[in-house]
């Protein structure tokens, strides 16, 4: 009986009941394993289809027999610090009973952690959904499915309830959910599209940095799929399909192709990789960062089933401001050097 995989929004664990195991109700028998996990959390994930015996999904009424093989994903571990509703605006694309979906400005955290207890996400959407027992159920990341990075833009959907929670968290885990996120990287890229492949943890030599370990037994399998949508010379625009959900991925992975993202900071895009050694140059990519308040990695669009009426939904966020004008400026200056 072992946590088959954490991933840091889920909780998958996978146990087999004894060959003397009697009959007993899946909800009972995961709750005498589960620390910390209350009954009803278990029927939700029960009747949202993310407990399975034996590979097919299961009620929570279902009896365990000796040698099931019994595996649950659950959206969020417990609390572990208390949080505190605050009046932080939110750009809300969309809300009904069961999600809300945001579109997230650059600089925004997304759930409380080390160094930020307050002024994420998590705690602007405790202030917005007040009088929602999700948001004050003692849930260290209420609602939450997926995340996007402190300087990176872009779409996020919350769940607003039990149900939307464990069902949309299964899409997530699964994979089916559909995103994707424009860049603008440095360099001119060789290929028009393509496939990165790599995996990613955690860099040995500086913990606040993930690394791609080429060998395979380091990490986890990580898959970005891109194609270039505009040449600007010195740096390119970029979107991105995830194939994996990868702490940082976008941004390590195209570091690893030799392409930091414009302006990031931790991947070493925030220094001047490519073009003139001009005064002027180097000025105007200056002004370009200025610009920025971090990476150029803006959430664009973001598709899934919604949970109760079972319809697929696909959202657009137009790029921020800032992105925006950088994208001009490079036009611009690119266009002037052709008219030389």
């Amino acid at each position: 009986m072992e946590p088959a995989d954490n991933n840091e929004l889920f909780e998958h664990f996978r146990f087999t009941a004894d060959p003397g195991q009697t009959p007993l109700r899946i909800d009972k028998f995961l709750f005498n394993y589960l620390e910390n996990t209350s009954r009803s959390r278990i029927q939700s994930a029960a009747n949202a289809g993310n407990i399975l015996s034996n590979g097919s999904p299961v009620k929570p009424n279902y009896r365990v027999k000796p040698g099931d093989l019994v595996t649950i994903v659950l959206p969020h571990p417990p609390r572990k610090i208390e949080l505190i509703p605050q009046d932080i605006p939110l750009d809300i694309v969309f809300e009904d009973e069961d999600v809300i979906l945001l579109n997230k400005q650059s600089g925004l955290v997304v759930h409380p952690g080390y160094g930020n207890y307050s002024g994420t996400l998590i705690n602007a959407l405790m202030y917005h959904l007040k009088d929602n027992p999700l948001f004050h159920s003692g849930e260290e990341r209420p609602g939450l499915v997926h995340r996007i990075d402190k300087n990176t833009s872009g779409l996020l959907v919350v769940a607003k309830n039990e149900l939307a929670l464990n069902k949309l968290a299964s899409q997530f885990f699964h994979k089916t959910s559909k995103r994707t996120y424009s860049a603008l990287v440095w360099g001119d890229m060789k290929e028009e599209e393509g496939t990165i492949v790599g995996n990613i943890g955690r860099n040995p030599k500086n913990r606040k940095q993930m690394h791609v370990f080429t060998d395979g037994d380091q990490g986890k399998e990580a898959v970005t799929h891109y194609r270039v949508l505009e040449q600007l010379g010195y740096v390119n625009l970029v979107e991105c399909r995830l194939e994996t959900g990868r702490t940082h991925q976008i941004r390590v992975h195209f570091q690893y192709l030799g392409h930091p993202l414009f302006n990031d900071p931790e991947y070493g895009g925030d220094r001047i990789l490519r073009g003139t050694t001009f005064t002027k140059y180097k000025q105007f990519v200056k002004n370009c960062f200025d610009l920025l308040p971090g990476q150029a990695l803006h959430a664009r669009t973001l598709g899934f089933i919604h949970p109760s009426s079972g319809k697929e939904m696909l959202f657009e966020a137009p790029l921020p401001e800032g992105f925006s004008k950088v994208l001009q400026k490079w036009r611009t200056y690119i266009q002037g050097r052709h008219d030389e």
